[in-house]
């Protein structure tokens, strides 16, 4: 097991875990973006990836996050995308169980980091998911730091019966939302939950009854649909760094809204891992969600996003 941190120690920066793509490649489909043909047919691939999850990583320790690292493991090629490995909240992680076969050997290997990270003092508490259950990490299971809530994507990675367990070990509600559309298999493809409480989503993703709940805990004005050509960009797989907002590429009109919430959008080309379905958010963990702290930073970053738009709502009519 090699653990490193960049740079080194826990500290007040939202802190992330990442592992390099040095054996990443698309040997198999479970998902329908997944072609290994057309990836073995295109040598430039996998240089092209490094290159950018480089500067994906880059990015992030820019606008402010410190990054620990997992050391890639041969035949592993989807243990880059950590969002997968656990779901953690106030120092507890909940391990994940994997659903394909394909994916199963990545599960030790992140026990095995969690472990570390207990060593170190950086975890209290790390539990495996109940037999039976599965989930496939925080790629399915998204805190919304506003409503002090989990989401939880479930049909085609996740189960609907981790909710009830998540809840019991973790302390705070989780809404199962059911996902309609293959190409959106993970929760985190298609929606995100930002830190001034409005939530970013492809509403053609999920099913009628998953529609009703997002509408039911997020006011109007705090949602952000994507159009089909926004959410096939994985737009919606972003990661927020405070008022960053880093993604692979979004519309004009989806960069303009975002800019009006406050949030400034770094775009950093992610195509090599959109060939497996994944993006920024899938290619990262975050592992310093607190509950109590968090909420208070989401309201304060409302008021404070609120005051920018009465502000210029001032100018405007002046």
């Amino acid at each position: 097991m090699n653990v490193q941190a960049t740079p080194a120690g826990i500290d007040a920066r939202p802190h992330l875990l990442m592992c390099s793509p040095r054996h990443f490649a698309v040997t198999y489909s479970i998902n329908p973006w997944m072609d290994p043909r057309a990836w073995a047919g295109d040598g430039r691939l996998h240089s092209e990836a490094e290159r950018q999850w480089t500067a994906l990583r880059d990015a992030l320790i820019t606008a402010g996050a410190a990054v620990e690292t997992i050391a890639p493991v041969a035949d592993l090629p989807d243990l880059v995308f950590t969002a997968n490995a656990a779901v953690v909240l106030d120092r507890k992680a909940v391990l994940s169980r994997f659903r394909d076969p394909e994916r199963r050997n990545e599960e030790p290997i992140f026990a095995a980091c969690f472990a570390a990270f207990a060593a170190r003092g950086l975890m209290d508490e790390v539990l495996p998911i109940p037999e039976g259950i599965i989930l496939e990490g925080a790629g399915d299971c998204i805190w919304d730091a506003r409503r002090r809530l989990f989401w939880l994507g479930c049909g085609f990675r996740s189960d609907v019966a981790a909710a009830p367990f998540l809840e019991r070990q973790l302390g705070h509600r989780c809404l199962p939302l059911p996902l309609a559309d293959a190409c959106f298999y993970h929760l985190d493809t298609a929606l995100c939950a930002l830190p001034c409480g409005s939530v970013m989503y492809y509403p053609g993703a999920f099913t009628p009854p998953a529609r009703a709940t997002i509408e039911a805990h997020v006011a109007p004005e705090h949602r952000i649909a994507l159009d089909r050509a926004d959410a096939e960009r994985f737009a919606a797989n972003a990661v927020c760094i405070r008022n960053t907002i880093v993604l692979s590429s979004c519309g004009s009109s989806l960069r303009t809204i975002l800019n009006e919430r406050g949030y400034a959008v770094v775009e950093t080309p992610l195509h090599a891992f959109l060939r497996s379905g994944g993006s920024a958010c899938c290619l990262t963990l975050r592992l310093d969600h607190h509950s109590e702290a968090f909420g208070r930073l989401a309201e304060q970053t409302a008021n404070r996003i609120g005051g920018m738009r009465g502000d210029a709502q001032r100018l405007g009519s002046s």
